[in-house]
């Protein structure tokens, strides 16, 4: 099993209390630690606004964060889960994926998907579209990209984009079956997942076992009706992370997720979220043994790629290092 981990960035209060002249910093220093060690890949949200609510803490931009982290790195790979197709022009977003790939030396995921956070679709005037007409886009997108990162031009005319002649030049370092690696994000059933067995190297879907083997089944009726080997896709999963060597000391964490959480969110929600990502389908809170114990259900299903999202990563690292030392070497 690979694994990836989530560069806190901001967009879950995961860097409040750190002066935003320090936070590249701690995003840069956290980068450097993994491609230290044995890490396959780092990741970041793009998204503009911090959730569940938007305030006015720091939420850093995801593919600056690409061309940053790509420069100060020299092995692990980066990602977005996901980026939003309609967040940017896609012949363009092609060509600054294209850029960072060379910056980083050929080591860009493209995680693309739909988008979902209304208000921050409208805070920056993109409307927000209905999900059919956002999924069109996401498929038309995808097309141009493959053209872009192939062919070093693209030409649509489709129903949400036209490109006539855009030139992608340099061509990405990386000349794979897209060029760049595709991430389709989401299980939806009727669209998301056949746009992921035509188009995707990778999925990220729920990593509980029930919904992980649902949504897998579902792929692989849909790579069947297009001819597309379902053995090619790899099937990822996020999850949230806290460990501790005992019961007490996971409790301790928890605790203090909150109490970073409260002065943004007000005790209630704060206690909502936290609740949330310690008992929901895709929650590695615990010891490293019962990361195991999770981890090697979903792994029996398929899943070959994990990508955690520590919560306490910007102050305290003791949770990465108890992954590295005691969950990773269980799938070396």
């Amino acid at each position: 099993m690979k694994f990836g981990f989530f560069v806190p960035q901001g967009w879950r209060f995961d860097l409040v209390g750190i002066d935003p002249a320090d936070q590249w910093t701690t995003m840069k220093d956290l980068a450097l630690h993994a491609d230290a060690g044995s890490w396959e890949s780092i990741w970041v949200y793009d998204h503009f606004h911090t959730t569940p609510e938007p305030s006015d803490q720091a939420t850093h931009e995801a593919w600056s964060l690409m061309a940053g982290l790509g420069a100060v790195t020299s092995r692990v790979r980066l990602g977005q889960m996901c980026s939003c197709m309609s967040y940017r022009n896609p012949a363009y977003l092609a060509k600054v994926a294209a850029t960072a790939d060379h910056i980083s030396g050929g080591r860009v995921e493209m995680g693309i998907g739909a988008g979902w956070y209304e208000h921050e679709w409208r805070a920056y005037g993109y409307g927000f579209p209905e999900a059919r007409d956002r999924l069109g886009m996401l498929r038309e997108g995808v097309q141009i990209f493959q053209q872009a990162w192939t062919k070093g031009i693209s030409s649509l005319d489709g129903k949400y984009y036209q490109v006539d002649g855009a030139i992608c030049q340099p061509l990405p370092l990386q000349q794979g079956r897209s060029g760049i690696p595709l991430w389709i994000a989401g299980g939806g059933e009727k669209v998301t997942l056949k746009i992921a067995a035509q188009y995707a190297d990778y999925t990220n879907f729920l990593g509980d076992p029930e919904t992980f083997k649902a949504k897998s089944d579902i792929l692989r009726g849909h790579c069947e009706t297009l001819g597309r080997d379902f053995a090619e896709i790899t099937r990822s999963s996020n999850f949230n992370v806290l460990l501790g060597e005992n019961e007490a000391e996971v409790a301790e964490k928890v605790k203090a997720w909150e109490a970073r959480l409260v002065p943004h969110l007000g005790a209630a929600k704060a206690a909502e979220v936290v609740a949330g990502g310690v008992d929901g389908p895709t929650s590695l809170v615990g010891t490293p043994d019962q990361a195991v114990e999770k981890l090697k259900a979903v792994e029996a299903l398929g899943m070959t790629y994990a990508i955690g999202y520590f919560a306490d990563a910007a102050y305290d690292r003791a949770s990465i290092e108890l992954f590295e030392s005691k969950v990773m070497p269980e799938f070396a």
